[in-house]
């Protein structure tokens, strides 16, 4: 006989967990299910325990540069069992924190297992079947392996895999030039091993403007990483001591002794009977969703990595808020409301909000744009992190910031003023007149607002 619930929540991410507490809050029966870890991919192998290593990377990298503050440290070493055991320590406190809040959730039942469903209603878990009027799926995604030939030969990383790293790789090879690839091959560079990045395109982090994604290649280059770009036919053949990749036909192969393949994700929606409620979902794999996450099937709801409007943590929470919203408080909130925004955090971080400069220019609209390097920062400066720039661009006609691009110290919390005005459909003179605390990163936002010149 199935147990009934008012909600089923699939997956204990950062949506599914927030969500049962307000459901609960407003009387209703939940079941959370959760086939792993509760904090899905941001506590488990995501924002928290790769901030954590970059944390312990930057200590390392701060320790080497001290003459240059006047400051003799001595012989810097990398104990890597002990980065892992302080990341391991953070991040698995941060799951038990979590845990410890479902289990205690009044009203609430954490389920462990894999759930499918059988109907649009109902959902097995291993014996147990589960019945709820509403359900929401918050499943999240996974890391994928491109069909590359000698791949699947090798023993290769993926993001959750090297984690799990207790010692330095003596050559760690990075398949992938986005985001999290860059992230680990600074961190590990600074932890003391030998790094190459391979990237299949023209360049690294293609979203970004070429300026940007430039400037990024020269800060990693300077710490002695090796970029490679252009790689349009990866090989690869296992050795001895490791393995060999040929980037293009005719290149020279660079051997490695770990693999690391970063090219991307895919939503955790091919195992979990969608068919049998009627659920769509596109040719990705990822649950199509309205401007309020609702599937087509109308009592069932989509929200973080699975849905396809957002990768992110700060995605998957606010799609927590827009359902909770719209379902609990008569408040009609929508996706398409949300700026775009995220970071890459390589050190000096990039902090991104809106549309690039290169997507502005083919709307065809009339903008204006300011740059501003941080070597005219003061504050970075100071800190004696002087790489980078910000960037803005704007609309010339209603005034309104479009987007920018906040590569330097401080980067990540710089654009958060420039996105709390892009919300607010506010005109950037909201900023450019607005007095800064001086010395700080954010002073030289108005400065490079007042210094805006017209869109080539």
């Amino acid at each position: 006989m199935a147990q009934r619930f008012d909600a089923i929540i699939v997956g204990a991410g950062q949506a599914g967990p927030p969500l049962a507490g307000r459901l609960t809050e407003a009387g209703q029966t939940v079941a959370v299910i959760e086939r792993k870890l509760v904090g899905g991919t941001c506590v488990n192998s995501g924002c928290i325990p790769t901030k954590t290593l970059v944390a312990s990377a930057h200590a390392a990298h701060i320790a080497r540069r001290g003459a240059d503050f006047g400051i003799g440290t001595g012989t810097v070493t990398v104990d890597m069992a002990a980065v892992k055991a302080r990341k391991d320590r953070i991040s698995t406190g941060d799951r038990e924190g979590v845990e410890s809040w479902v289990e205690g959730m009044p009203g609430c039942t954490l389920i462990r297992g894999h759930a499918r469903f059988e109907g649009p209603h109902t959902l097995r878990v291993d014996d147990q079947v589960l019945e709820a009027d509403r359900i929401f799926l918050n499943v999240g995604g996974r890391a994928v392996a491109p069909d590359l030939p000698g791949l699947a030969d090798i023993d290769y990383l993926t993001n959750v895999g090297i984690l799990d790293l207790d010692v330095v790789p003596e050559h760690l090879v990075i398949i992938g030039g986005s985001y999290i690839a860059l992230e680990f091959a600074q961190m590990y560079r600074r932890f003391g091993a030998e790094v190459t990045v391979i990237e299949k395109g023209p360049r690294l982090t293609s979203r970004e403007d070429e300026d940007v994604s430039a400037a990024i290649k020269e800060i990693l280059e300077a710490e002695g990483i090796h970029v490679v770009v252009g790689a349009d036919a990866m090989s690869f053949a296992k050795q001895d001591n490791g393995f060999t990749v040929t980037p293009r036909d005719g290149a020279e192969p660079i051997s490695g002794s770990h693999l690391l393949v970063a090219v991307g994700r895919q939503p955790n929606t091919d195992d979990l009977g969608l068919e049998a409620a009627g659920v769509e979902t596109d040719k990705r794999g990822y649950i199509v969703v309205d401007d309020q996450l609702r599937t087509n099937v109308g009592h069932i709801w989509a929200m973080g990595d699975c849905n396809g409007r957002g990768a992110f943590t700060h995605t998957s929470y606010n799609d927590f808020e827009i359902v909770a919203a719209n379902l609990l408080d008569d408040d009609p909130r929508r996706v398409s409301d949300r700026v775009t925004t995220y970071a890459l955090y390589i050190d000096p971080p990039l902090g991104r909000a809106g549309m690039s400069v290169d997507e502005v220019r083919r709307s065809g609209r009339k903008a204006l744009v300011g740059k501003r390097p941080m070597t005219r920062v003061g504050r970075a400066v100071e800190k004696g992190e002087t790489q980078g720039f910000m960037k803005v661009v704007v609309d010339a006609e209603n005034e309104q910031i479009l987007g920018a691009a906040i590569l330097g110290v401080g980067g990540d919390e710089v654009i958060q003023d420039i996105l709390d005005v892009m919300t607010a459909k506010l005109p950037y003179t909201a900023i450019s007149r607005t007095m800064h605390i001086h010395p700080t990163v954010s002073e030289l936002v108005p400065t490079m607002l007042q210094e805006l010149e017209p869109l080539d």
